[in-house]
Parts: C-alpha cells; structure tokens; sequence
C-alpha cells in the first residue's frame, strides 16, 4: 500500500489526531499547492488547485487538526472525486 493509500485509508476513518503535515502531504499529492495572503493572513492558509480553492486554519499550539477541520477536508476531496 502506497503512502497516498495509506493516507486516504486513515482519513477515511475520520480520525481524531490527522495532522496538518499529513494534509499537506495528501493534498500535494492531488495537486494543491499551499499558499498563503502573506504575513497578514495570520493562521488561514489556502491550498490551491487550477481555480479550485480549499482555505483552512493552520493549527496552532498543536499538529492535529480539528474535528470539523476533517470533516471539511473529507468533504472537499468528495466534492472533487479525488476519495
């Protein structure tokens, strides 16, 4: 099983400790790239795709995402066909 498996597998799961390193992982490996507004946009970032953009809160004082940040992320890649 691939690493991209391995991570979609685990999202699927809806786990309660994804990292934001493992969706930075993931969504590069469908293509997005991250990008942010510059030192105004404080902890929002966005992950870009062609016109496509998915925007999130970087989390902070701790590497796992939230609960809804999951979900969010979970719903987004449906939307796109990419789970």
């Amino acid at each position: 099983m691939s690493k991209k498996d391995k991570l979609i597998s685990r999202l699927k799961s809806n786990p309660k400790n994804f990292t934001f390193d493992e969706t930075k992982s993931l969504l590069g490996v469908f293509g997005y790239t991250l990008t942010n507004k510059g030192k105004t946009s404080g902890s929002r970032v966005c992950f870009v795709k062609n016109n496509k953009v998915f925007r999130m809160h970087k989390p902070h004082s701790r590497k796992e995402l939230l609960t809804y940040q999951v979900k969010e992320l979970i719903d987004e890649l449906e939307q796109e066909g990419l789970l």
